[in-house]
């Protein structure tokens, strides 16, 4: 099983494996799986026509050398090149539990510009080597260790931007809100920019919502008469 932190890992992971499953079958079809084992041979070849006299038969020697030298090659051929698992759009899982529990949202496909791609990829799959779908897994489960120990706390900023994202469904509500911006806080925002008061940094975060603390507290922004606020 194939995991993947984001969308577009979810969809570079299938179309690289797809990718590499065709180099493979190139590979196959041209004959170029056979160069390693054409290689050990030439190889064992002229070690043998290096030796002296008191190796003795050389013959022998040569052809338990090579064969010993075939076994390693097709064992790596089949565990590393050769592609077995297969792995396909469904079978890639997207993990989003950490995602979620640091307050980071993740947008689905369909919010993508990826929605397109992920869709022009249903029904196709690709092969996985063994040893490289062993290489993901580990990596992953590394990878995923090392950021649970990151201590995770409440993402501000993804607060704010989901709160600036929000909507007020009332349109009476909605509305009253408008007329209040308009005919209070902004002229509360207009005062304090013209009379420039000194703030502390909290006071100065405070004034950017209509619910300011500051401007309820302090007289001249919105007392009565004041801002165009009646009570």
């Amino acid at each position: 099983m194939l995991h993947t932190n984001d969308y577009l890992e979810y969809y570079l992971t299938l179309v690289g494996w797809i990718i590499n499953s065709g180099v493979w079958n190139m590979i196959e079809d041209s004959g170029l799986v056979a160069a390693p084992f054409a290689a050990i041979i030439i190889s064992e070849w002229l070690k043998a026509r290096a030796e002296g006299a008191d190796e003795g038969n050389k013959g022998v020697l040569s052809l338990a050398r090579v064969e010993n030298r075939f076994y390693t090659a097709i064992l790596v051929i089949i565990v590393c090149c050769m592609p077995l698992v297969t792995v396909s759009i469904d079978t890639l899982q997207f993990d989003r539990s950490r995602s979620e529990q640091c307050q980071y949202s993740v947008p689905n496909p369909a919010d993508t510009g990826w929605n397109t791609s992920f869709s022009t990829l249903n029904g196709k799959s690709a092969v996985v080597p063994v040893w490289w779908l062993f290489v993901h897994a580990m990596s992953k489960a590394a990878t995923a260790a090392s950021i649970a120990a990151i201590p995770c706390g409440v993402d501000l900023q993804q607060v704010r931007m989901d709160v600036n994202r929000a909507r007020i469904n009332d349109p009476l509500l909605a509305q009253e809100v408008a007329d209040f911006t308009n005919d209070c806080y902004a002229l509360a925002r207009s005062r304090l920019f013209m009379t420039q008061p000194t703030l502390t940094n909290e006071q100065l975060n405070d004034v950017n919502w209509i619910g300011s603390r500051f401007f309820l507290q302090t007289p001249g922004y919105y007392d009565d008469g004041f801002s165009g606020f009646r009570s």
